[in-house]
């Protein structure tokens, strides 16, 4: 499938399961800069009944653009709404009040975003998630964690086109506290949301990224919080079928309708 956000086309793979529909319907988000696009996570979702969009934002992997955290947000936001719309919801027996978005690392930042500005995503998932506003706050406090993030994103480039390391950074200490996860928890209060941390993760380490917003949710509360850390890397490398049997369990749930 093909899709237009701000002027630039975005390409996506839609894995649609056996059988005449309506499916419930995945968005999987994928990271910085995208290696690990959680094509076998959309195959396993795809075998369990649910229809499954893996995509691109705008200046990755060739697509039309720049490349910004700010471009994820909006890309995410836009093909989300898009699935709804009832033209693709019909053109692909999709059943666009039974969606839910998962993300991965800077995907887990844009799933959680995502779904707190629009209440028709009807439950959402972070994997290894990127908190944003923790590491704004961490980089304005600490010069050499900020130099840590300019090393490692420089890196990370060859994929994307139109930013740079310092611009990224910069972008991230200017948004601040305002990308922040712990701050949805008011709007993610009536939705099923599933955490899950990695305890051997350099890039998203469970204590400052995981259990303290498992803490903040728990307080507001948001009662349909479920929450697991693994003991594995960042790409969770010898967890990927225990990810992909605790996500669709999460979405057997609360997004199945077993009444269909």
């Amino acid at each position: 499938m093909t899709f237009q956000s701000a002027g630039a086309t975005l390409l996506g793979v839609l894995h649609l399961p056996s059988g005449p529909g309506p499916h419930p319907v995945v968005v999987l988000l994928h990271g910085f800069p995208g290696h690990e696009r959680n094509f076998d996570l959309a195959q396993a979702l795809r075998r369990a009944g649910y229809a499954t969009l893996v995509f691109h934002y705008r200046g990755s992997w060739g697509m039309d653009g720049c490349w910004s955290w700010a471009h994820v947000l909006e890309d995410s936001a836009r093909v989300v709404a898009r699935l709804r719309e009832p033209e693709a919801a019909t053109a692909h027996a999709l059943d666009p009040g039974r969606l839910a978005v998962i993300g991965h690392s800077p995907g887990g930042f844009a799933a959680l975003m995502t779904a707190a500005a629009d209440p028709g995503v009807a439950a959402v998932g972070s994997v290894a998630g990127f908190d944003f506003g923790t590491a704004a706050a961490a980089c304005r406090s600490d010069p050499a964690v900020r130099a840590a993030y300019l090393e490692d994103w420089a890196g990370e480039l060859l994929p994307l086109t139109g930013t740079s390391a310092q611009a990224l950074v910069t972008e991230m200490e200017a948004a601040g506290n305002s990308w922040s996860l712990a701050h949805l928890a008011p709007r993610l209060a009536t939705r099923p949301v599933l955490l899950i941390g990695t305890d051997h993760d350099t890039v998203t380490p469970a204590d400052t990224h995981h259990r303290p917003l498992v803490d903040a949710y728990r307080a507001h509360p948001v009662p349909g919080i479920e929450h697991h850390v693994f003991r594995t890397d960042h790409a969770l490398s010898d967890h990927r079928v225990a990810l992909a049997r605790t996500v669709i369990a999460f979405l057997d749930r609360h997004v199945r309708d077993t009444t269909r």
